[in-house]
């Protein structure tokens, strides 16, 4: 971690420094500066509603690093690499330690369809190009309550920001596409998936701080893992246009392993 250069992994010092010593391209830069504030800053009043994510940056315990395209291959293959060092090393660098990737942003504006098409582009490439099997746990129907996305063996749960949000400022960032992944063992850890009390309680406390800081009611998609109902796969970018949004989850998921040429889409 913290080798040269910004595809590398970056603790969140490492990456602060390298921005205020102007070693980063200006758009890495501007996405840090977003996501700090956007993470230790209010609005109406109230406080990012995840209160999880605003700890976590005040504690300095995520970990970076940027991505310069959305849909180059060997973009998306070193994305893959660091994905996959994280997990293998985010435990021994703090319990909370997610991964922030920021991306460059396109040389002219993106639709709102145009940033979903880019999420499942970016997730599929990930899963064709997994080195380890599909877990056998976790289901390969994006449409089944107890699916979610995988990598290197891991569950995880990739969240999004990007510039199309309008109301849903919480998921509002004006750069550029931003993924956030955690693994499901990192909410297991903290003790608050779905089937715990202190998970319902702080999913409470995040809906009502979400709809004072958005100004609107919590999204109809929002829901839990497992929850029979509830799927994982369109709450990692909310849709704030339904029209714009797929209907269905647009990845295809298989157990074959290795796969068969796998090649980008």
């Amino acid at each position: 971690m913290n080798e040269p250069g910004i595809q590398s992994l970056m603790d969140q010092e490492t990456l602060d420094q390298r921005v205020r010593d102007g070693d980063t391209p200006e758009w890495v830069a501007d996405h840090w500066h977003s996501f700090r504030e956007g993470l230790l800053g209010e609005r109406n009043g109230t406080p990012f509603p995840c209160f999880f994510g605003v700890e976590s940056v005040q504690r300095g315990d995520p970990i970076y690093t940027a991505v310069p395209s959305m849909s180059d291959a060997d973009a998306l293959l070193g994305l893959r690499d660091r994905v996959l060092e994280y997990l293998d090393t985010y435990r021994d660098h703090s319990e909370r330690a997610s991964l922030v990737t920021f991306f460059k942003p396109p040389e002219t504006p993106l639709s709102e369809a145009d940033y979903h098409d880019a999420l499942w582009h970016i997730l599929q490439t990930l899963h064709l190009h997994d080195p380890e099997p599909w877990p056998e746990e976790i289901p390969t129907d994006p449409d089944d309550p107890r699916w979610e996305f995988c990598l290197g063996g891991e569950p995880m749960f990739p969240t999004c920001r990007a510039p199309f949000y309008e109301t849903r400022k919480s998921r509002y960032c004006p750069v550029g596409l931003e993924i956030t992944f955690q693994p499901r063992a990192l909410f297991e850890d903290l003790d608050v998936t779905a089937d715990t009390a202190a998970g319902q309680h702080a999913r409470d406390v995040i809906q009502d701080r979400l709809e004072e800081y958005d100004g609107v009611c919590p999204h109809a998609d929002l829901g839990d893992w497992g929850v029979e109902g509830d799927r994982e796969w369109p709450q990692y970018m909310f849709s704030e246009d339904d029209r714009q949004a797929p209907s269905t989850c647009p990845i295809t998921i298989t157990r074959t392993h290795p796969k068969p040429a796998a090649r980008l889409p």
